[in-house]
Order: C-alpha cells, then structure tokens, then sequence
C-alpha cells in the first residue's frame, strides 16, 4: 500500500509541477515527490525535516493547522513565513474522505503556482487543481482503508494482550488470521513490543500509527498492563501505547528501536510530571520500552509486561532512557515487578521535598558502590561535604551506611521511589 501512495503523490506532483508530500493528519509523513531543479531555498527547513525525521514537530503543526486546514474542503494557500521555518508559499490539499480528514497533500509553490486559480464560491479551480484534489480523494479513500484495518488490528492486539491465560490462543489465532489477511504477515515471523509511556489518547485514535516503518499494529493500554499481585500502581491512571512490530530476526531490535524513536517525537508521547518524590520528582517526558524478539504470539501478553517495565524504568531514571530494554534495566526488573506499596518508614522523611538533596547524595553514594572520592567527585562538592550529608541521611532514617543490609534497604527504596 505505500507504493499507492508514492504513485498517487508522483501523479500530483507531475500534473502540478511542484514538490508534493502527503502527511498523515498527525503530521506523519506518508510519501514525498522528488525534487527536481537547482534551487535549494525550494527545500525549506519545514520540508527537509519533515522528509528526514518522517514527522513534522509539534510546533510546525500548530502553525500550519492555524490556517484552518483540518476544516477545509477544498485547497488552501499557505503564505511563506521565514520566521517559522517556511521560505517557501504552499498549498494544502486537503484528503478527506466520507467527510473526514486524512492527511494533507503539501505543494511547494516556487512561483509558478502563485496565480492559480484554486476555485471558490462561483469560481471554478483550475482544471490541474481538480485532477490533483480527485487524486488526494483517491488517497483518503486509501488512508480510510488503512484506518479501518488499523483499528481492528488493534482491537484484536488489545485483547490478546488483557485476555486471561485461558483466552489467549484463541486472541492470538485471530490476530495472527488479521495480520496475515491485511498485512500479508506470515506466521512465525519475530515480533517484539515497544511500550511508549505515558501516552495521550485524547486528540485521535491510533489507527493511523501502522503507516511507521515496520509496525504491524498498536493500541492505547493502561498502565501497568497485566494482572500482579497487590494494589494497582499509581501510575495506571496513565494508558500507554503499545506498538507490535515486525523485526527482520529475532535478536535484532533496529527496527524495534526506529519505531520507538519514532512514536517518542509524536505530540502524543510524554505527559504530566513523572512524580515520585524527593528522588525522582523531575519534569515528566515520554518513554518507550523494548523486549527481546518473540515469534509466538501467545508471548505477548509477557513481553508487553516486560516492554512496559523497561519503559517505567527509563522514565524514572534518565540514564537508561529514553528508550530502554528489559534485559537492561538491571535491578528496576525486580522492583518493577513488586506491588505497590508505600515507602519504608525508615525511608519516608528522605523522600520529602525539604530534604532532595540528601537524597540525591545518599544515592549517588550508593551507586557509586559506597566510594566517597567518586561520590564527592560526581556530586562537586568536598568530601566533609559529603560526609556531612551522609550523616544527616544516617540520623533522619536510623541506617547504619556502614551495613550491607542497611545499604540494600537504603538504595532500593530510593530506587522504587523513583517509579
């Protein structure tokens, strides 16, 4: 199907003489015409990072949906803006279908586009604009297609992924039989998940997302997905996205680790402040996690509790992220896995806003495996600096930092904090 889309944008782009790209209506690039002549200004920032990155940012979308482009039925022209990136006018083909919004078809107006008649009230388009609007209709009727079949590819995801173990044969048979009939997937390719934490499901569905470069199908699930032992953890008030992608083998993650990055630049990917306390209170950010290949559907309802593991782990934790895998998060695998409870009383008054930075020292202390030159080094501050700090950490807990066990307690509750 995406050599449809290429052929149909070819055909506006000849029949117009301009640039062409199709954008899905999250601003996901679908297809680009080529090019052709010397002049480097008709490459605009807008466009060439479109192309590069397959998504133009959030910023850019704004900018251009200010025109009224997800309202209109018919062309629009789109003023240069320099300031914005834009050197170059354009103009927007909308591509609706039934009444509903697609995607967008872009042609770059080099000069040659300025005086065509786009068409309006009792003025007819210019024939060329006709044709390349009852192609960009062609194009919706395709989009429409694709919705339709993405929506029940994720239907069926999501419920092999909730169903209860006895159910799961019979979820995997039917999304195996929906795969293989709309995407051509022959049964026993590696797979693997990508969980995308938090994910906004507000704005549209996810329909659109298997157009990405490798995924097969995704669906908004809440976090964390599966059924463990204990209260639910706070942060299941936050659906994150779960992506199912197609690897080429199945030790190799690429193209799980494309599609992350990916579904990470989405205006949908990140949310509120991760939270966590004294030691991980931080600004919130998107997150995505990634497990290790499979090529048995009924492994997946496991490996979406790994990939969404892997995806908490990053976000609390800035080194492993932003985009991390299960195999390794190291001992977030553990306390991923752990019910939720509250923090050690011992830990408790660490963990409040008034005493961060102790605890911050305390755990650079202890990730540094107890050394107080890398300690002191990493924080820049003087060893009777840090020495102080550790036994302000020492009389506010009652530990004893010179005691293994005491340590342990210590590093993990500091750790949990973070989720």
């Amino acid at each position: 199907m995406r050599s449809d889309y290429q052929q149909l944008v070819d055909e506006i782009s000849a029949a117009l003489g301009a640039p062409a790209t199709l954008e899905d209506r999250d601003f996901g690039l679908i297809a680009f015409g080529a090019h052709e002549g010397e002049d480097d200004e008709v490459m605009d920032p807008v466009r060439t990072r479109s192309i590069l990155q397959r998504r133009s940012s959030a910023a850019v979308r704004a900018w251009f949906e200010a025109f009224g482009i997800a309202r209109a039925t018919t062309p629009l022209r789109i003023p240069p803006d320099p300031a914005a990136g834009v050197f170059r006018g354009r103009i927007c083909l909308p591509v609706r279908h039934r009444g509903i919004v697609h995607g967008y078809v872009w042609l770059l107006d080099d000069g040659h586009l300025t005086d065509l008649e786009l068409g309006g009230p009792g003025t007819p388009p210019d024939p060329r604009i006709a044709q390349a609007m009852e192609t960009a209709a062609r194009i919706g009727a395709l989009l429409a297609d694709e919705s339709r079949a993405g929506s029940e590819l994720a239907e069926l995801l999501r419920e092999l992924l909730t169903s209860r173990a006895t159910g799961r044969p019979a979820a995997a048979v039917a999304l195996r039989d929906a795969l293989r009939d709309t995407l051509r997937f022959i049964p026993g390719a590696p797979l693997t998940l990508v969980a995308v934490l938090p994910w906004d499901t507000a704005a549209t569905d996810t329909a659109a997302l298997p157009s990405l470069p490798g995924l097969l199908a995704a669906c908004p699930l809440p976090a964390p997905g599966g059924a463990r032992s204990g209260p639910p953890h706070p942060a299941a008030a936050e659906p994150a996205l779960a992506a199912l992608v197609r690897l080429r083998q199945t030790g190799s993650l690429a193209p799980a680790h494309t599609v992350a990055d990916h579904l990470l630049r989405s205006p949908r990917a990140g949310g509120a402040p991760a939270g966590g306390g004294a030691a991980g209170g931080r600004p919130g950010r998107g997150a995505a996690g990634i497990v290790t290949g499979t090529r048995e559907l009924t492994d997946l309802p496991a490996a979406w509790q790994q990939a969404l593991d892997a995806a908490r782990a990053a976000r609390a934790e800035p080194r492993l992220g932003p985009v991390a895998q299960w195999d390794g998060i190291g001992a977030y695998r553990l306390l991923t896995a752990l019910p939720a409870t509250g923090p050690d009383p011992a830990i408790g008054p660490l963990l409040s806003p008034a005493h961060a930075e102790l605890a911050r020292t305390a755990e650079a202390f202890l990730d540094c495996a107890g050394q107080a030159g890398r300690t002191a080094q990493q924080l820049g501050v003087h060893r009777q600096t840090l020495y102080y700090r550790l036994g302000r950490v020492e009389k506010l807990t009652g530990l004893d930092l010179d005691k293994g066990a005491d340590r342990l307690l210590l590093h993990m509750a500091l750790k949990a904090a973070r989720l």
